[in-house]
């Protein structure tokens, strides 16, 4: 039987165009951490009605990208110092345990994949695309979990995936931080490849990416 239906259009709402471009605009600091955000401001900015503009700042505030200030409005969401190092050390916990159990399990396949993750965050990088550079750092990452097959460690990091992004975007502020990560990546990619300090490469590239949060942090 064939059934009389449409495809389904693949537009993109209103209510996501003003999302990703908030988004957008909150990991690139184009909006400031002591900017009051309103509905009825950011419908006129973004010339649309109050509707998908309050669809939209529901959904940032869930991920926990916007904080809503009663009686105000919404902020963009401030990491502190103490949440960056809470964030830093669960990553390390998590991800030298996934290193632990992969470092001698690992497939070819796994490794072309992730080489080829790192061969997107090279392209970002020369397209200075920093919101697609973080977010493919963050899938380089669980997708080491995933081959580990550390499912809800792979979950949690999910969960940390908002607070990761601010995070992140500090560090790469750094000129030539990009560069550095891609090396990083790919120490990691050959101690894997050859079954050797896999997990001492990992820590060490997290360990740096504390380092530059910290810094942007007291500048």
């Amino acid at each position: 039987m064939k059934l009389q239906m449409k495809p389904v259009s693949k537009n993109k709402t209103t209510r996501e165009l003003i999302y990703e471009e908030l988004k957008k605009a909150i990991l690139t600091k184009e909006i400031s951490e002591k900017e009051i955000l309103t509905e009825t401001l950011l419908a006129e900015t973004l010339n649309t009605s109050r509707t998908p503009i309050r669809e939209a700042v529901a959904e940032l505030v869930k991920e926990g990208l916007l904080v809503h200030i009663p009686r105000k409005g919404f902020q963009v969401r401030k990491i502190s110092r103490n949440e960056s190092n809470q964030i830093i050390f669960l990553r390390q916990t998590i991800e030298a345990e996934g290193m632990k159990n992969l470092s001698s399990t690992i497939h070819i396949h796994q490794i072309v994949e992730i080489e080829n993750v790192v061969e997107q965050q090279k392209n970002a990088m020369e397209n200075n695309d920093r919101i697609l550079f973080i977010e493919l750092d963050l899938l380089f990452h669980t997708k080491l979990l995933q081959f580990a097959n550390l499912n809800v460690f792979e979950q949690v990091l999910h969960e940390m995936y908002n607070l990761t992004l601010l995070v992140g975007h500090h560090a790469l502020m750094k000129e030539g931080r990009m560069k550095e990560v891609i090396i990083e990546h790919k120490n990691i990619i050959l101690a894997l490849k050859e079954s050797g300090n896999a997990e001492e490469k990992l820590l060490n590239h997290l360990n740096i990416t504390k380092q530059h949060v910290m810094n942007m942090s007291e500048e």
